[in-house]
């Protein structure tokens, strides 16, 4: 009946044929292939194919890899450690290779697994990133991408609070001048951590690990995490807050998001300007997630005091950036993960799971989807986009500081249990859940595994419907307890954000939100807007819409009785703008509105 992502295993079984495309048995089997041909009657050729089997498989290591990582290797397979390979050296080499292991430097293309010849099983990331690999390339020739996303954890945090120290003495602007030959004793007088407000922006590994040092050094802390379990924070002595609030009241700004779509240039003109004047900043997470001529210009006003980057959105930074050369910017060439215990604890963390992959484990640091039987995801297709954008769709109605922790998906269905693998649904729900602000890759391998090192359970429940059962599903509800809502009327009568969807003629569909009923395609992106129901509505928000040429692709309205109480729900291809919205907002007859993007 129910499913629990904490307890959930997805260990194969003794039937399941491959896993990620490979067969589970063979994989620490490798063969050599030789031709031999001779004359035989008549001078015709004849020709044998000999098979020399050799026990170990061949594992590329084309970065400078840890000592411990690389004997790790060596006790399993036949280990070629070779650097720095050029493009075309790199696509030589991998059709004589079972897995590669590279970190940040060497781009595994399409053509790397084209080159590959199928028999590239495995690519091992050391670290956390996988810009560098061409993840649908891989997934499409049957390859599983692992990465080590844990190994760097203190040494992140570590280098957070070094940071945090050294700008708040001017540590590094106080080294230059001393060795210019200069003793300024009252230009570098810096402040004090103790009793100061240090708001942490991403309470996950490292951003509750620098929480605990900063609670050391006598700091209050308070964090701002969607998905942050609010008794781990209690435990640490650290208040949950909202985004606003957090950003509002810090006397220092610690950023450990990572950077998605949602939080791309998060702190901006418009975050800066809430922020208490003289506000001191800390990025060792991604360089994106702030607006770096926004920061310049938030420097030069002196709304933020100090700033100092391990990151920067683009990698050097150029020679001359205004960002870099500010008096008041200590910056490090990307060292977070840079100690000699985290490199090794990276080499070990990979070597650990490009082996088990080999060896046909299914990897919790997994990147990608395993192969589908066809069959299977042709069937469900529809489905899968459906569950995603669910989970998509829900999450976004999440308001507060809380987090989401208990989500209960229920599907509606003629068939038999034993007839649906709910599975791959469920991994797509929770990749709509965690995906838009996390940089985990959510699947099939590790959805379950990242729910539950998110503190997020997820259940699932099962209606028997009558009827025929070629169809999969007839609907799937997505609720999500114990959570406030950026739209009131999302909320069901039993208190959870509840939203449900169906399947149209292959299109995903929303068709509940909260107890109104809509129909609207799960496209583009969507308004939600509760209002009195009364004639010329749907008129005047469309001509709102029309005048900023935003293009409405459907519209519903879902009302409880005529003249009472609306949903409309309304899809459009682009973005309105805030004037738009607000516009919207200010009809007298709206009461509530929230714009969503899928």
């Amino acid at each position: 009946m129910a499913a629990a992502a904490s307890s959930t295993s997805l260990k194969p079984s003794a039937s399941a044929a491959t896993i990620s495309g490979f067969r589970r048995l063979p994989l620490s089997t490798t063969f050599g292939v030789t031709t031999l041909s001779f004359r035989h009657r008549r001078d015709q050729p004849r020709r044998f194919v000999v098979l020399s089997m050799d026990a170990k498989p061949t594992i590329l290591v084309a970065e400078k890899l840890g000592e411990a990582g690389v004997n790790l290797l060596k006790e399993f397979a036949n280990v070629d450690c070779s650097y720095n390979l050029s493009p075309e050296e790199l696509c030589t080499k991998i059709s004589l290779c079972d897995a590669l292991i590279v970190r940040s430097g060497t781009k595994v293309s399409r053509e790397v697994f084209e080159s590959s010849g199928g028999r590239l099983k495995v690519v091992g990331r050391a670290g956390v990133g996988i810009d560098n690999v061409d993840l649908a390339a891989a997934t499409e020739h049957g390859c599983l991408v692992v990465n080590a996303p844990t190994a760097n954890t203190v040494a992140a945090a570590e280098h957070g609070i070094a940071l945090l120290t050294a700008m708040a003495r001017n540590v590094a602007q106080a080294d230059a001048s001393v060795k210019a030959g200069k003793w300024e004793r009252s230009k570098y007088v810096g402040v004090s951590l103790v009793g100061k407000t240090l708001a942490v922006l991403g309470f996950g590994k490292v951003g509750s690990e620098v929480a605990r040092r900063a609670k050391g050094l006598g700091m209050h802390v308070i964090a701002h995490d969607p998905y942050a379990p609010a008794d781990r924070a209690r435990a640490i002595g650290v208040e949950l807050v909202s985004f606003d609030e957090a950003i509002a009241s810090a006397d220092f700004i610690s950023l450990h998001m990572p950077l998605t779509a949602a939080t791309s240039k998060m702190l901006n003109d418009e975050t800066f300007a809430k922020m208490k004047k003289g506000v001191r900043i800390v990025n060792v997470a991604r360089g994106g997630v702030i607006d770096e001529e926004a920061l310049v210009k938030a420097l030069d006003a002196g709304i933020v005091a100090q700033a100092a980057l391990d990151v920067f959105t683009v990698e050097p930074p150029a020679k001359d950036s205004k960002l870099v050369l500010h008096e008041n910017v200590t910056a490090t060439p990307h060292l977070g993960a840079s100690t000699m215990e985290a490199q090794e604890g990276v080499a070990i963390e990979v070597a650990e799971a490009v082996v088990g992959a080999l060896k046909g484990e299914l990897a919790a640091t997994a990147v990608n989807a395993p192969m589908v039987p066809a069959q299977v995801l042709t069937e469900l297709k529809p489905y899968v986009s459906l569950s995603e954008k669910l989970g998509r769709f829900a999450v976004q109605l999440v308001a507060g500081g809380s987090g989401v922790k208990t989500v209960k998906i229920t599907y509606a269905s003629a068939r038999a249990p034993d007839d649906l693998d709910t599975r791959l649904l469920r991994a797509m729900i929770t990749k709509g859940l965690i995906e838009p602000i996390s940089s985990v890759f959510v699947n099939l391998v590790n959805a379950d595994f990242t729910a539950k090192q998110r503190g997020l359970r997820i259940t699932e429940e099962r209606i028997l419907l009558d009827g025929s059962p070629e169809s999969p599903l007839e609907l799937i509800q997505v609720q999500i307890a114990n959570v406030e809502s950026k739209f009131a009327s999302a909320i069901s009568d039993s208190g959870e954000i509840k939203v449900e969807g169906r399947v149209k003629d292959g299109v995903p569909h929303l068709t509940k939100v909260g107890s109104f009923e809509v129909d609207v395609s799960l496209e583009g992106s969507i308004i939600l807007c509760r209002q009195v129901d009364q004639p010329g509505m749907i008129g005047k928000v469309g001509s709102i819409l029309a005048e900023d040429n935003v293009n409405v692709s459907f519209m519903s309205v879902g009302r409880i009785a005529p003249r009472k109480q609306a949903v409309m729900a309304i899809g459009v291809d682009e973005e309105p703008s805030k004037q738009v919205l607000k516009k919207i907002g200010e009809i007298p007859a709206v009461e509530e509105l929230v714009y969503l993007k899928l």
